[in-house]
């Protein structure tokens, strides 16, 4: 196996080879390039020291010096250099006690999470796999280094990152990993909000965000977002749907492209429905509110999580208005993407589209060719560039005190006025039809 290493990290394993020590690419970096694809950033694993390997190069930055890690720098790009380490034991589900530095690679490989994360590489040796990394890719298997029992107790984010493996690679997950995940998914209480967000998100933007289920059937769900489990125990008895709540979500998932914000809009989009169904004196179900309901549960998951307030914001929204009905008509869809938001209202096509696709073959061609319809009539109205907000109309605050009117909250309140005129008839949207409407308005 020949891995075509980029120049500056042979240069890194050359310089510390030539001082006498052992160093090799590690981990991510090796995995991703068996497979062809190009990595991320690349791992150096070493015999060295950290202080060691400070004295091999001209700029070194003490980035996990505690740790043994050193960040080589080549010219303006950083490389980890880190030192062969055996992990103490693992207090709270995320640190090791203590790092002790060993001369072993071997026993630098073992303390990692998965075989097919337990891989090094130089042009000398080539790949060292002592723990089957390659059969597992070979059976496209996540399988844990050893004991899993152990392996998830030194860090229990590692149950998700078995999940994300699975989901960007579309692997299976090996039996003792899946049930080892099963028996110690209540630890990952233990993780902090920042770790299980990027986890999350990095699991929703893969391949397969519908693996989300394996989260659900092994526990992590109950844990991480319990909201989502009452949706796949929710079920919608209603023509327009065929599966349960999370099983609908899950699959509309699949039907949007691999943006953050749009994922997690899909994920959230019914997340109100298990707090707002109705059943009706026929059984069938009902779910009034949905999407208001929904916008707070998402807002609020969001927050826990430490989702950053834009992305906070326009995921929200999305939920709030991913039901929302717009007339195929030019005022109309004017009317809607001043309220909505010119920022979101587009994102809301993907959302809409994903959702009728999600569903029950209902009305389904009926639902999408309206859905297309509307859209021409939002793309004709960009192409005109017709006014749907303050930003787009013709005259603005300063005009308006030109004219006399004194600074204050009228000022605003005369803009908006004229907004509204505007969107019924965007051919008003003038400097001198709007100036001679102020006329009117104040004589």
């Amino acid at each position: 196996m020949h891995i075509d290493l980029p120049d500056k990290v042979k240069k890194i394993i050359k310089t510390i080879e030539s001082g006498g020590y052992e160093a090799y690419a590690v981990g991510g970096c090796v995995r991703d390039s068996i497979l062809g694809r190009t990595p991320d950033d690349w791992d150096i694993t070493t015999s060295a020291s950290p202080q060691e390997v400070k004295k091999l190069f001209c700029r070194t930055i003490d980035t996990g010096i505690r740790h043994g890690t050193v960040t080589v720098m080549m010219e303006r790009e950083g490389f980890e250099v880190t030192t062969y380490r055996i992990d103490g034991e693992y207090e709270d589900s995320r640190h090791p006690k203590e790092v002790t530095f060993t001369s072993s690679l071997m026993e630098d490989l073992r303390r990692r999470d998965f075989t097919i994360n337990a891989m090094a590489y130089n042009d000398r040796d080539g790949l060292v796999d002592a723990f089957g990394g390659m059969e597992d890719m070979e059976n496209r298997m996540i399988c844990c280094v050893g004991e899993p029992r152990e392996r998830f107790g030194e860090d229990a984010l590692r149950m998700m990152r078995a999940v994300r493996f699975s989901a960007q690679l579309g692997y299976v997950i090996e039996e003792k990993t899946k049930a080892a995940v099963k028996e110690m998914a209540g630890n990952l209480r233990n993780i902090s909000a920042e770790r299980i967000q990027s986890e999350l998100v990095k699991l929703l933007t893969s391949p397969h965000p519908d693996y989300l289920r394996i989260c659900y059937e092994t526990g992590i769900t109950r844990v991480i977002l319990p909201e989502f489990d009452k949706c796949m125990e929710t079920d919608q008895e209603n023509p327009h749907h065929c599966y349960t709540v999370g099983e609908h979500i899950l699959h509309s998932l699949n039907k949007i492209k691999a943006d953050k914000v749009l994922r997690l809009a899909m994920l959230f989009h019914d997340i109100g429905k298990p707090e707002t169904k109705f059943t009706d004196e026929e059984g069938v179900d009902h779910f009034h509110g949905h999407a208001q309901a929904g916008e707070e549960i998402a807002r609020r998951v969001m927050k826990r999580l430490r989702f950053d307030n834009a992305a906070r914001d326009k995921t929200a929204k999305l939920v709030l208005y991913h039901d929302y009905a717009v007339e195929a008509s030019a005022r109309s869809v004017r009317r809607a993407v001043n309220k909505i938001g010119e920022d979101i209202f587009p994102c809301l096509f993907d959302v809409k589209r994903a959702d009728i696709e999600a569903q029950s073959g209902y009305c389904r061609e009926e639902k999408i060719a309206a859905l297309e319809e509307i859209r021409k009539i939002y793309e004709k109205i960009l192409e005109d560039r017709q006014c749907v907000s303050l930003r787009t109309l013709a005259i603005t605050g300063r005009d308006l005190i030109e004219t006399g009117m004194e600074p204050g909250k009228e000022i605003g309140r005369t803009l908006e006025k004229l907004l509204q005129t505007v969107l019924e008839n965007p051919e008003e949207n003038s400097r001198e039809k709007l100036l001679e409407y102020v006329k009117k308005m104040t004589s």
